[in-house]
């Protein structure tokens, strides 16, 4: 667990080990100043007072110090928490912000947005609530032992033996409720998860549940919750009786030991300096099994902790894509698939299988395929979500691998199926894709996208507010705008995931249109499925179960009487329907 917190820090793991090193030693000055009641104690038995005024004064010291040295454990402890909610919650965000856009899957967010609220909060006070008392608590009856074993060798030899076999019994019970715990996490955080949906999606929950049925999944994640809630806090009260017991079996076995020794020397002329010593022993044995009763009692801490270090940890293990050590700069903005093959996990099928392309230099490409062919998975691929597990994809004759992050985020710009707009106004959302764009360039944009007409019909034009997501604008807006924000990027490739998708016959031509002022002027490739924007392209690639099935314009393709013309005769069938 030490191992994985340091990990977390990082750089800043000095900051801990201080920490650490200060609590070890608070745990040695609380054994040591506790042992001081030995001499106490038997000088007080023995009668000599001014001996017993002496070790008192050596006992008050102690006190002294380890409440001193203790304020300093306590400062140092919240250090480590400034560090963790502050530099250590920057390192995870800067790591993630290097991994592959294909990794933030609706499951890893909801992970990762439960980590970096709920479970950074709680990483953070383990110092002061967690690792302190343990720390100290496990090295203050190591000096109990040592004393021990000087005083009265049987119980020490007992309290040598009992600490590895009491470490087996606190790991056995951590383990009982591991399981439960991750499942409590992984539930906490898929409710998460579905509490923003709900407050999202409200209009489309309304529209479609009547009365309180809006309600079903948010309620589902909670009752999944409660129950899982439920196990844990069972495995909890297991484990926690469980070390109890333990430890409380080895206070009983040190009195037994203590009580059958005195029982066999009864009447044997037993010294007074023996009966002294076992009775001190009996003293340190009491303190011996009080800070272990306490690291018992943080079972459950325990456990909670590594079910949310475990989880950043997993966060932290994910790799970026590699970055070249010498990066190569593209000669143009050609596009080339070789031979590319794609799974998205190891042992699944394979979603691309040996697909091969070339767009060139200025030209239009439109994707075309059954749901499910590839399409959109090679659009990726050429942005570099995933790296190919087989083949190669160029821009400009360089290996996209072999390209920096800066120089393919350069060369691409993208215009995405579902957009989203962030909270602010228009101008702010289109200058995300150049944030230092003049008036002028903003207003560029604007006019290639078609959004002209959309700012003169609103009040404030540019300073309108879209609202969290663009809420207050309509799907077409949002999405003719997020189109703006992909033309004032001015970068030489524009990728297009069915721009068109569920939106008006109005909407769609204006984006048709725009598509069509672009030709020649940057490579375009485009997932569609307007008969349309289809028919425009300089080279329709048709995809089937992952392979490249045809090839060629429309005309030629047409021709064929293949899948192409398959596809044209069902969207010529579609277009000509008619409501009676």
């Amino acid at each position: 667990m030490l191992k994985t917190f340091l990990k977390l820090l990082g750089s800043d793991a000095p900051v801990f080990r201080r920490y650490a090193w200060m609590a070890v030693a608070l745990g040695i000055l609380n054994g040591l100043t506790i042992t001081a009641l030995v001499p106490v104690v038997t000088h007080l038995l023995e009668g000599d007072l001014q001996a017993t005024a002496m070790w008192l004064a050596v006992l008050a010291v102690g006190l002294l110090v380890c409440s001193v040295w203790r304020g300093k454990v306590e400062k140092a402890s919240v250090q480590v928490r400034i560090t963790v909610l502050q530099s250590s919650r920057h390192r995870l965000g800067d790591h993630i912000a290097r991994l592959p856009v294909g990794w933030f899957t609706p499951q890893n967010t909801a992970r990762l947005n439960h980590v970096l609220t709920h479970g950074m909060f709680e990483l953070s006070e383990l110092p002061a609530h967690l690792f302190t008392p343990i720390l100290s608590g496990v090295v203050t009856p190591l000096v109990f032992v040592a004393a021990l074993l000087v005083l009265h060798w049987p119980l020490g030899v007992i309290t040598l033996v009992a600490l590895p076999i009491l470490v087996a019994v606190f790991m056995i019970s951590a383990r009982m409720g591991s399981r439960a715990d991750a499942t409590f996490h992984e539930n906490a955080g898929r409710t998460s998860q579905r509490i923003v949906e709900f407050a999202q999606a409200q209009s489309v929950l309304r529209a479609f549940s009547g009365g309180n049925g809006s309600m079903g999944f948010l309620e589902q994640a909670i009752e999944q919750q409660y129950q899982s809630g439920g196990r844990l806090i069972y495995a909890t009260t297991a484990s926690v009786i469980l070390n109890s017991w333990a430890v409380q079996a080895v206070f009983t076995a040190l009195l037994v030991t203590a009580a059958l020794w005195l029982n066999s020397h009864l009447g044997t002329g037993l010294e007074v300096e023996s009966i002294i010593a076992v009775i001190v022993s009996l003293l340190l044995v009491n303190r011996f099994v009080d800070p272990l009763l306490d690291i018992a009692g943080y079972g459950e801490a325990l456990r909670s902790a590594r079910g949310q270090l475990d989880t950043v940890t997993a966060v932290l293990d994910e790799k970026p894509l590699p970055e070249p050590v010498r990066p190569l700069a593209a000669s143009d903005s050609s596009v080339e698939l070789q031979d590319v093959h794609f799974a998205y996990a190891p042992g699944e099928p394979d979603v691309l299988r040996g697909a091969s392309l070339r767009v060139e230099p200025g030209s239009m490409v439109a994707l075309v395929g059954a749901s499910g062919s590839g399409k959109t998975t090679l659009v990726r691929l050429i942005a570099r979500f995933f790296d190919v597990t087989g083949g190669s994809v160029r821009i400009g004759g360089v290996d996209v691998r072999e390209m920096s992050s800066a120089q393919l985020s350069g060369q691409i710009s993208q215009i995405f199926q579902s957009t989203y707009l962030f909270q602010g106004s228009i101008a702010d959302n289109i200058r995300i894709g150049k944030p230092d764009a003049t008036d002028a360039e903003v207003l560029r944009a604007i006019e290639q996208a078609g959004v002209t007409e959309i700012i003169d019909r609103l009040p404030e034009g540019l300073d309108t507010q879209v609202g969290e997501g663009g809420a207050r604008l309509s799907g077409g807006e949002r999405q003719r705008i997020s189109i703006a924000r992909a033309l004032i990027k001015d970068a030489p490739i524009l990728l297009v995931d069915e721009a068109t998708a569920a939106l008006d016959t109005e909407n769609q031509a204006a984006i048709a249109d725009t598509l069509a002022r672009l030709r020649g002027q940057r490579t375009l490739i485009v997932i569609a499925h307007q008969l349309s924007t289809v028919a425009m392209a300089d080279q329709i690639i048709v995809l089937d179960q992952g392979q490249v099935a045809e090839q060629g314009t429309h005309e030629e393709l047409s021709a064929l009487q293949g899948r192409y013309a398959h596809f044209l005769g069902q969207r010529q069938t579609a277009k000509g329907w008619r409501i009676a």
